[in-house]
């Protein structure tokens, strides 16, 4: 299992990632090394040539002026001043004359001599830099090498020759403590960033096992399970919207589970209603002289399936967006009675009142089928939470090029909370679990669309414990209206 678990590890993208940066910080760090050392060692270079051409300098000084004064005694202070540079300043200085015969050495040792390719080169300049040709073949050094003129007494100049030596002993010494503190402070912080990176990384595959766990839970259905957001503010924004898509996705199986009850429910009613119906005419049990009565309520359940059945077709149309509306002048108000007739028998056993249906008739240019299916959600929702010998109450105004549909039950009202969700796909209000426990929640959805549809809008009013009421406003001629959206 362990093995497992380290395969999955090594093939991970985060494993690939850890490595990459290992490599990449590993080599920025060998390159900045590379940089640092090479610049350090040049300036360390430069200021031990520096030292060289100064003692050079200073010893050519005091030996131009030595000359001066008694060119018979010169040598000796030469020799004095070679041994004081050599133990003082660490740096070797040698004095030849004009055919490189050495004249005095810190060591006394004046078999040296000055090559004639090193006095030839002397022609073009001043020698300066690090060699091992000059004093000894396997001991390089720090040279710098002159030509000077000392002055007669007859005005005439003697060439010599002045070698100034330094040891690269220091020069190393500096080099190798640069590159032990680069490469003590590179080790210590490639070691941080490994254990750094590397913890990273194992609370990423730790998370990328859990996610993956857990989502293979979701992909069967079990959402008990929800993502730790203890990570990282990128992770944890991603946990966050995975444990809200899972629990939504476990709410809408519970909605539907519960709509397909429902519907299950809302078709058997009338269908039973209408096979009871039917089957009585055809067996005589309804006598001839109620068999019309018995066929209108038929028609009134079949139309309650129409509508039922519309409603579903309808709210996947929207959601597709295939929904066009088939727009033609319709009287609204005989609409709306045409509807009120259907819950006639509901409003009787309530023992209802109905209010100003005999209003003057309203014409619009709308798609009948679809607002006779509002009105008709309308009026189920106020019959079914109307209180008893209450009030339905209609309404039908013109304001413009407006039309305005009232519908108004008396009863216990809604909550200020209800008001903000009542339109919404499957929503229930508290009051409303226990008497409607069969319908969709799909109604005051499908309504507020088709109203949209229409370029309209739909309102709700209501006072809690007086009365609830829906205003649907639609434009008088709703062909207008698209044609100028479409413009």
């Amino acid at each position: 299992m362990k093995e497992v678990i380290a395969l999955k590890a090594k093939n991970s993208s985060y494993f690939q990632m850890f490595r990459l940066t290992i490599v990449v910080i590993a080599s920025v760090l060998l390159l900045i090394g590379a940089v640092i050392i090479n610049i350090s060692s040049n300036l360390v270079r430069k200021g031990q040539l520096d030292k060289v051409k100064s003692a050079g300098d200073l010893f050519i000084s005091c030996i131009t002026d030595e000359y001066a004064r008694d060119k018979n005694t010169y040598i000796h202070s030469a020799d004095y001043l070679c041994s004081k540079f050599t133990r003082e300043q660490e740096v070797r200085i040698y004095l030849f004359n004009s055919d490189g015969t050495c004249l005095a050495a810190p060591d006394g040792n004046l078999s040296r001599k000055l090559t004639k390719s090193t006095m030839s080169e002397l022609e073009k300049g001043d020698i300066l830099g690090l060699s091992s040709k000059y004093l000894s073949q396997n001991i390089p050094s720090f040279n710098y090498i002159t030509k000077i003129f000392l002055r007669e007494s007859d005005g005439k100049y003697t060439p010599m020759y002045v070698l100034a030596a330094g040891t690269t002993e220091q020069a190393e010494i500096c080099t190798i403590i640069i590159v032990a503190s680069y490469a003590s402070i590179s080790l210590l912080f490639f070691i941080g960033c490994f254990f750094v990176f590397k913890r990273k990384i194992k609370a990423n595959l730790q998370f990328e096992e859990e996610f993956l766990r857990i989502v293979e839970e979701y992909s069967k259905d079990n959402f008990t399970e929800k993502l730790s957001t203890d990570i990282s503010p990128n992770f944890k924004r991603i946990c966050d919207l995975v444990n809200t898509l899972a629990s939504n996705v476990e709410k809408s199986e519970e909605t539907s589970s519960t709509f397909i009850s429902n519907v299950s429910h809302e078709l058997r009613t009338p269908m039973t209603t209408i096979g009871g119906f039917v089957d009585g005419i055809l067996d005589g049990t309804i006598k001839k002289s109620r068999q019309q009565e018995y066929l209108i309520l038929v028609s009134q359940e079949i139309q309650r399936l129409r509508i039922l059945i519309s409603s579903m077709l309808n709210m996947s149309r929207f959601e597709s967006g295939t929904m066009r509306p088939n727009f033609k002048e319709t009287n609204l108000t005989e609409l709306v009675i045409k509807v009120v007739l259907m819950f006639e028998k509901r409003i009787e056993e309530k023992n209802l009142e109905v209010e100003e249906l005999d209003s003057s008739r309203l014409y619009a240019i709308v798609d009948a089928d679809l607002m006779q299916q509002v009105i008709y959600n309308l009026v189920e929702n106020a019959v079914k939470f109307v209180n008893e010998n209450g009030t339905l109450s209609f309404t039908f105004d013109e304001k413009g090029d407006e039309c305005i549909i009232g519908v108004r039950n008396t009863g216990e009202g809604l909550k200020d909370n209800e008001i903000e969700q009542v339109f919404n796909r499957f929503y229930k209000t508290d009051s409303s679990r226990g008497k409607d426990t069969t319908g969709l929640g799909l109604g005051l959805s499908i309504s507020r669309k088709i109203v949209h549809l229409h370029n309209g809008h739909i309102v709700v009013k209501s006072v809690e414990g007086e009365y609830t009421e829906f205003l649907v406003h639609v434009p008088r001629d709703c062909t207008k209206t698209e044609k100028e959206k479409q413009n």
